[in-house]
């Protein structure tokens, strides 16, 4: 089978336009080892597939003999599935007023380990209104103190910075640490 370069769009080569001396052939329906190229090609032929490069910097290159429309959607289809499992980054806010009182500081911690033992990054800020601008070291203190408070489940991507009306800090999940936390924890439950 010919295929022309737009329908390819150049991700292999096929057949002909393989152009060197011998190929490694491996799969399922070739005897594996080292060919004349044009021995592969014809073996190709009589199979009715293609010969498809899919190893090019290889000494020789490694070849495969199938059908090239099925290897380049098979191919797609597994790029496909390692893009969905690959990990995505959810970055979660809690907002905090500047004299945020105790019991909502606490409220908001047990939120913040959640999203971190769940792996979310968690950015964490307090918003300013009017003249509450006055009290910028009161917001770092509380970001500092969250962080520190946090500081078994998370490690602070960025210090306190004042953007506008916001301050916020940054904190990303320690890998392990959450739940090696959970551990400790369910050991004191148990010992009394």
């Amino acid at each position: 089978m010919n295929y022309n370069s737009k329908d390819s769009k150049d991700l292999y080569r096929i057949n002909e336009r393989i152009r060197v001396p011998e190929v490694r052939l491996v799969g399922d329906n070739v005897e594996p080892g080292i060919y004349p190229t044009r021995e592969a090609l014809r073996m190709a032929q009589e199979q009715e597939l293609d010969l498809v490069e899919i190893s090019p910097t290889a000494n020789p290159p490694v070849c495969r003999i199938v059908d090239y429309q099925k290897f380049v959607y098979q191919q797609k289809k597994k790029l496909k599935e390692q893009k969905a499992k690959s990990v995505k980054v959810v970055v979660k806010e809690i907002r905090f007023g500047p004299q945020t009182d105790d019991h909502d500081y606490n409220f908001k911690l047990k939120h913040a380990q959640n999203f971190l033992s769940e792996g979310a990054k968690v950015k964490a800020f307090v918003f300013f209104k009017g003249r509450s601008i006055l009290f910028k070291e009161q917001g770092e203190v509380l970001l500092l103190r969250f962080a520190n408070d946090l500081e078994d489940y998370a490690k602070v991507e960025q210090m306190p910075i004042l953007e506008g009306k916001r301050m916020s800090i940054m904190l990303a999940p320690k890998k392990g640490a959450a739940s090696a936390k959970k551990d400790k924890e369910k050991e004191a439950e148990t010992d009394e």
